[in-house]
């Protein structure tokens, strides 16, 4: 393929390859590219929506805090994504199951957010989503960038995976043991830069590795990323602003 001719054209056109030795066709990776960020564009939205939606009515907010019944629906709404992503592991290839199950994922995790926002200064949220599209972006077109250089982030899934078990130690000793504002500050850094490693390494499978198939655990992973980069900004500002 390297043989073959390339003009300067529009890179999405798939007159390059993404990386050097690709031996795919760069229409049908970018055609992926584009189908995973649909999705994920779609899941922002829905979340956004969803979020904003509990934030400005304000009943909706203090029903799950002045009830039995909220706070069970809550910690129902809690564990909802996590007990979709398992059937949605097994059927993220079976169309519509998988855009079902998605919706689902999307919609329970975007009321968790919406909760934890409507307690949360408007001021502290909104420099929380401008860092975070700032961040999301930068990123974004740094692995792309690299990538087209020949840089590899495959090396970073061991590191990522322990920092991840290291950071939910840290939360369950925060939890049991509060240690003040400073560790929860700490808590937050900590899971930001996790966070930011994950979206190279994720960007980087969506390039690389992820097969024409797995559209959606790559727009899963690619989200969950976001989120929790949001979730852990908010934590950074809502401590010093507190």
């Amino acid at each position: 393929m390297w043989s073959q001719p390339y003009g300067k054209t529009d890179v999405e056109a798939g007159a390059r390859p993404l990386y050097p030795m690709m031996l795919e066709s760069p229409e049908l990776r970018w055609s992926f590219i584009r189908k995973v960020y649909s999705i994920i564009t779609i899941q922002l939205l829905v979340t956004i929506a969803v979020a904003g939606t509990v934030v400005t009515v304000r009943p909706i907010s203090e029903f799950f805090v002045s009830s039995g019944a909220g706070l069970a629906v809550y910690i129902v709404l809690i564990i909802t994504p996590f007990i979709v992503l398992c059937p949605l592991y097994y059927y993220h290839q079976k169309h519509p199951v998988n855009y079902f199950l998605l919706g689902i994922f999307t919609i329970s995790l975007a009321f968790a957010v919406g909760l934890t926002c409507a307690f949360t200064s408007g001021k502290v949220i909104l420099e929380s989503v401008i860092l975070t599209a700032a961040v999301v972006v930068s990123l974004t077109l740094y692995t792309f960038w690299a990538a087209k250089r020949g840089h590899d982030f495959n090396f970073l899934g061991p590191f990522l995976f322990g920092a991840i078990i290291v950071l939910m130690l840290f939360a369950l000793i925060q939890i049991l043991f509060p240690l003040g504002k400073i560790s929860v500050m700490i808590y937050g850094c900590l899971a930001s830069i996790i966070f930011c490693g994950y979206i190279i390494y994720d960007t980087d499978n969506l390039i690389k590795r992820y097969s024409y198939d797995d559209y959606i655990w790559a727009a899963v992973s690619l989200y969950l990323d976001i989120i929790n980069l949001f979730l852990s900004l908010l934590t950074i500002f809502r401590a010093a602003d507190s």
